[in-house]
């Protein structure tokens, strides 16, 4: 389960969300929308914590971390290292792919397990080499990422994310840059990995994939955030 209890976050006089509190139940795909800068961004953000929350409390699982105004700026030494255990809770899919250009398939996706998990790269390895199955890339593992389409780089970028063996997978906008042809590659992947049960927060303006398989709705609009059934 992802909680989210009394979040605020502002950007200057400007406030995307105040005392926001909703819970993502485990096992869920929760779709997320709203027009562009709404907020919808920046909670996937605030939720992995690659953006600091003004205050609130955010649980991943058995693991909590909140903070008042003004605190996250010099947080101590024993939250930050809470912070890193949310971080490691979390996958998280970009509009870009962001992978190394220069490491085939199979090393963009064993190289944060090696370096931030620890694990043995054979160990990574034969991880991947399953992940990369079960998205459909197992032939592709040599390949680098310019020999890909861009909903097979996608794909890797998913498979990156589960190599981290997340509690949930956060994703922006994760079609936004593909061909149309190319999006039911990635949205595939999502259906797949819902039916296995995944915790998955996606940010989208597809109406359709929102309408088949989201078990929510969360819709952000004129500075209210709402579930929302679609018709």
């Amino acid at each position: 389960m992802v909680k989210i209890e009394g979040l605020t976050k502002s950007f200057g006089t400007h406030t995307l969300f105040k005392d926001l509190t909703l819970e993502f139940p485990p096992g869920d795909l929760t779709v997320v929308m709203g027009p562009s800068g709404c907020g919808k961004s920046t909670l996937l953000r605030c939720i992995n914590f690659l953006e600091f929350f003004d205050s609130g409390r955010i649980t991943i699982g058995d693991v909590a971390v909140q903070w008042n105004a003004g605190e996250a700026a010099n947080l101590p030494a024993e939250k930050r290292r809470m912070l890193q255990q949310m971080r490691l809770k979390t996958g998280m899919v970009f509009q870009s792919f962001n992978l190394f250009p220069h490491l085939t398939v199979l090393e963009n996706v064993t190289l944060a397990p090696v370096q931030v998990k620890k694990m043995r790269p054979n160990e990574a390895a034969a991880m991947s080499r399953r992940i990369l199955e079960r998205v459909g890339l197992a032939e592709k593992e040599d390949a680098y990422p310019a020999k890909l389409s861009g909903g097979q780089q996608q794909r890797v970028a998913i498979a990156r994310g589960l190599a981290m063996q997340p509690e949930v997978m956060l994703y922006d906008e994760p079609t936004s840059q593909l061909d149309p042809r190319l999006v039911d590659e990635v949205f595939n992947v999502m259906r797949e990995l819902d039916n296995e049960g995944m915790t998955q927060i996606v940010v989208t303006h597809h109406v359709q994939f929102a309408k088949d398989v989201a078990s929510g709705v969360l819709v952000f609009e004129d500075g209210r955030v709402e579930w929302r059934e679609l018709d």
